[in-house]
C-alpha cells in the first residue's frame, strides 16, 4: 500500500497534482495566516479533503513547511528585485532597498512571521521552520555583499543582516511602530557603508 502510494504521488501527474494543491494551500495561508491553521482547513482552500491531501503530503507540518518555503521564496525574489532596480551605490542602499519589501503585506507574506513567533512558541514542533528560513535567507544575503570579500567575511554579515531584518520585523509586527525602525535601518546601513570600505 506505501509503496504504491508513493509510486502514483511520486509520478508526474502526482507531481503536478501535488503542486496544484499546494498553490492553493499556500494562497489561502497568505490570505489568512496561521492562526487555526489545519488540515481541514486547508483541505477546504484547496476544494478537497484532508484525506487527498494526506494521499499528497506527509502530514500538516509538512504541508505547512512547503506552503512557507514558497511563500519565502516570494520573499527573497522580490527582496532582489528591489536591490536589482535600485541606481548602483554604496552597500548600504542595497539594505535600505529590502526593507520595504520585507513589510509588503499585500502580498500576505506576514504568515512567514508568523512561522517564526510558532517556532519559538513550540520548538520541539516547529523549531525546523526558523532553521528552514536561515537557510533559504542566508545565502541570497550573501550574494548582495561584495564579491570580493571573503566567504568567511560574507558569512558573518549575512548571518548580521538576517538577525537585524527578523529583529526589525519581530518589533514590528508586535508594536506596529516604524519610528525606532527607520533610524535604526540607517544605522545598518551606514555600518555596512564603513565595512564596506574598510576591505583589505
Amino acid at each position: 500500500m506505501e509503496t504504491g502510494y508513493r509510486r502514483s504521488a511520486d509520478s508526474p501527474k502526482g507531481r503536478q497534482r501535488r503542486a496544484e494543491l499546494l498553490d492553493l494551500v499556500t494562497g489561502d495561508l497568505a490570505e489568512h495566516g496561521l492562526v487555526d491553521f489545519s488540515l481541514r482547513r486547508a483541505a477546504r482552500a484547496a476544494g478537497t479533503t484532508h484525506k487527498v491531501l494526506l494521499y499528497y503530503f506527509r502530514d500538516a507540518d509538512e504541508l505547512l513547511a512547503q506552503a512557507l518555503l514558497r511563500l519565502r521564496e516570494q520573499r527573497v525574489g522580490h527582496a532582489l528585485q528591489a536591490v536589482e532596480a535600485a541606481p548602483p551605490g554604496p552597500l548600504g542602499d542595497r539594505i535600505r532597498a529590502i526593507w520595504p519589501m520585507l513589510q509588503a503585506d499585500a502580498t500576505g507574506l506576514r504568515v512567514i512571521d508568523q512561522a517564526i513567533g510558532l517556532a519559538m512558541y513550540d520548538p520541539d514542533r516547529y523549531a525546523h521552520l526558523a532553521r528552514e528560513a536561515a537557510e533559504q535567507y542566508l545565502a541570497p544575503l550573501a550574494g548582495l555583499l561584495p564579491a570580493d570579500w571573503s566567504a568567511q567575511r560574507r558569512e558573518e554579515v549575512a548571518d548580521l543582516l538576517l538577525a537585524t531584518f527578523r529583529g526589525f520585523l519581530m518589533d514590528w509586527r508586535t508594536t506596529a511602530d516604524t519610528a525606532r525602525i527607520r533610524p535604526a535601518l540607517e544605522a545598518l546601513a551606514r555600518a555596512l557603508d564603513h565595512e564596506d570600505a574598510d576591505r583589505p
